[in-house]
């Protein structure tokens, strides 16, 4: 069950590494009760930089994760 787990981290960590604006769209029909402008809440290019930076942090320490766990 842990490894499905890890699976599910690095395909979210892939995807906010190589697409993070996809995220953020996957995201503002959740925000429509609590948000009125959406483009003002969009993440400027520096905002979407530190995403893939902690996306690519998470992918690490999953893939890491996922060796001990397989191993």
């Amino acid at each position: 069950m842990a490894a499905v787990i890890l699976c599910l981290f690095i395909v979210m960590a892939t995807v906010q590494v190589a697409r993070p604006q996809l995220l953020w769209r996957l995201n503002r029909p959740l925000q429509k009760p609590f948000v009125k402008d959406y483009d003002a809440t969009e993440p400027s290019p520096a905002g979407y930089t530190m995403q893939r930076a902690v996306g690519a942090a998470v992918l690490i320490a999953a893939v890491a994760m996922l060796v001990v766990e397989l191993g």
